[in-house]
């Protein structure tokens, strides 16, 4: 029998109609010889019911059923009585009585049983992922990364953006992340990489004239798997030519506000938040701020001078910072071992400690308490006045010597107490542009300069004369897309001079030798008339996630891996034969 609509199809318009259903027996119930079946598809759940009087071979076959078992109805639609709506299901007016059904295919016991959202543990959810598919949060949540893709390359090709495939077999080149090789059976000892990203092959792309490109592009990286990373991923890849910082953000903004009017019916603002990178650290402890509450960092340097408390002082005298928090109204929601929990967090971050003090409504003004505010004795009034601080809040700081370690520490409490006082409005979508990125970074280890983001990246046009004197100084044509305290997505221009790019590979310890070994292809190719040109790459699955207000992109990625990059369903990675090995001429040492 094959179906006439779909189980989420029917309404009460459609009483007396005869339909056929196809789909899986959701929940059965049996009451005084009537048999309730809520058959579902990945379009809804639909009630079937089996009367009494119903043929003998109808109620054989529906006294088989078990849960999962597929199956196929005919029957007759008809309306419920009032007293029997089920509002809470579009389909809730109306019901099927079976004439007809046939058990298309059995099912064993579930390992978990299938509903709106399992309690199932990860492991066992991915190794039966095809079962957990089947549920109502995981058919949405794939059919919103189908909308999304959908509404992407609408919006790109109505701009005149072309969609082209570039190379999954690549050269390996250095780009951050540890590469996937693939050895070549032809040419022993060789191997080709899995791309990181489409980067050297877009800018070809703008070299070659095609000026405006774009790619869900699957990309791979080999390192540590967390709840928003993956071995493999997409990303929503695009590039073009002739274009300035300021384009590309408006593009993304338009962007992004198409994707979610046509997918979530959300209007978000024309224009996004823009904020220097140095202030978002300063501000909010991380260059991916959450900005769904403000609550922002303040500079604490005048309590060095203010109070007797050393830490302060050392901090400062080492060219630190001290950064305070004001945490309004938690003052008596935290106590003495809830604020050593905090102080935990900090420490991850490298903080020596937490200090802090809470506000109290005292006989002369506002008082502090508590924590370090005996160093502080009668200098309650100048503090709260210049931190803004009131009867009530808790004040939290972190000094440290490293200026930079303090405003991380101090930022991951702040991210915490956004999620543990429920600052954050679940419903609330915090776009912003972080911006003026430095363009190098020192490497401790290899006591070298390394490129913040990668060698391709524009340095700003003031920087250009102290590129080599001052780089430490220079802020790079950059910028991310933040959203709800994730990086969404990151760009920049590009470098599209020849000679600007062996300054930059100079500068991070590449000689033009090893450029050329490494990105030839692309220098060569910017010596015929390379267009000034830029781009971004916004990850789908990240975006998929916080759409659904999820926190691992797991949830909206058909097969992922877990978090040791294993596959439980498949097995995979797994040793292959013998034969396999010698034909790639790769031998295994144990």
């Amino acid at each position: 029998m094959k179906r006439t609509v779909t189980c989420g199809d029917l309404r009460k318009a459609d009483e007396g109609k005869t339909v056929v259903l196809n789909g899986w027996v959701h929940r059965k119930r049996d009451h005084g010889g009537i048999s309730f079946i809520n058959l579902r598809d990945r379009y809804g759940i639909t009630q079937v019911v089996v009367d009494e009087d119903s043929s003998s071979e109808l109620l054989s076959a529906t006294g088989e059923l078990k849960m999962e078992y597929c199956i196929a109805v005919e029957g007759r639609v008809r309306a419920r009585p009032d007293t029997m709506i089920n509002p809470a299901m579009p389909t809730g007016e109306v019901e099927v009585v079976a004439v007809k059904l046939e058990i298309l295919s059995r099912s064993e016991v579930p390992p978990f049983v299938i509903d709106e959202k399992t309690n199932a543990s990860e492991e066992l959810r991915l190794k039966y992922r095809y079962l957990d598919l089947r549920s109502q949060q995981m058919q949405r949540h794939l059919a919103l990364r189908s909308k999304v893709t959908y509404a992407v390359r609408q919006y790109l090709t109505g701009l005149n953006f072309y969609e082209i495939e570039t190379p999954t077999f690549i050269k390996s080149t250095p780009e951050g992340a540890r590469d996937y090789l693939v050895p070549s059976r032809l040419y022993p000892g060789q191997f080709y990489a899995l791309p990181q990203s489409p980067q050297l092959y877009k800018q070809l792309l703008m070299v070659s004239g095609f000026d405006r490109y774009f790619q869900i592009a699957r990309c791979y990286r080999d390192e540590d798997a967390r709840g928003d990373r993956q071995p493999e991923f997409t990303q929503i890849d695009l590039e073009m030519s002739f274009v300035s910082r300021d384009d590309v953000l408006s593009l993304i903004e338009g962007m992004m506000g198409y994707v979610f009017r046509e997918t979530l019916g959300k209007e978000l603002p024309s224009e996004f938040r823009r904020i220097s990178f140095d202030d978002a650290m300063n501000l909010y402890g991380s260059d991916k701020p959450e900005l769904r509450f403000e609550m922002q960092m303040q500079d604490g340097a005048f309590l060095a001078e203010l109070g007797t408390f050393q830490a302060f002082r050392d901090a400062l005298s080492g060219g630190g910072k001290i950064k305070c928090l004001v945490v309004p109204g938690a003052a008596e929601k935290y106590s003495r071992k809830m604020i050593e929990d905090l102080e935990g967090t900090a420490k991850i971050y490298k903080a020596k400690g937490l200090g802090w003090m809470k506000a109290s409504a005292g006989e002369n003004g506002v008082s502090l308490e508590g924590g370090i505010s005996k160093f502080f004795e009668g200098k309650a009034p100048e503090i709260c006045e210049a931190l803004g601080a009131k009867a009530g809040d808790l004040l939290l700081f972190v000094a440290d010597s490293n200026g930079t370690a303090a405003c991380t520490a101090l930022g991951a409490v702040r991210t915490r107490l956004g999620r543990d006082l429920n600052l954050c409005d679940p419903s609330a979508f915090a776009f912003a542009w972080i911006v003026d990125f430095p363009m190098f970074e020192w490497n401790e280890e290899e006591n070298k300069w390394d490129t913040a983001h990668h060698m391709f990246t524009m340095p700003q046009e003031k920087y250009l004369d102290t590129l080599e004197s001052d780089p430490g100084s220079v802020k790079g044509d950059l910028y991310d897309l933040v959203l709800n305290g994730y990086e969404l997505a990151s760009g920049s221009i590009r470098i599209h001079d020849p000679e600007l790019q062996k300054r930059v590979f100079k500068i991070v310890g590449f000689s033009e030798e090893e450029g050329q070994k490494k990105f030839g292809f692309l220098t060569e190719a910017f010596r015929y008339g390379a267009p000034p040109h830029g781009g971004i790459a916004p990850g789908l699955d990240r975006l998929v996630m916080l759409m659904s207000g999820e926190t691992s992109i797991k949830e909206v990625i058909a097969f992922p891996k877990n978090s040791f990059a294993q596959s439980p369903m498949d097995d995979c990675p797994s040793p292959v034969d013998q034969q396999q090995l010698d034909e790639l001429h790769i031998k295994i040492i144990e």
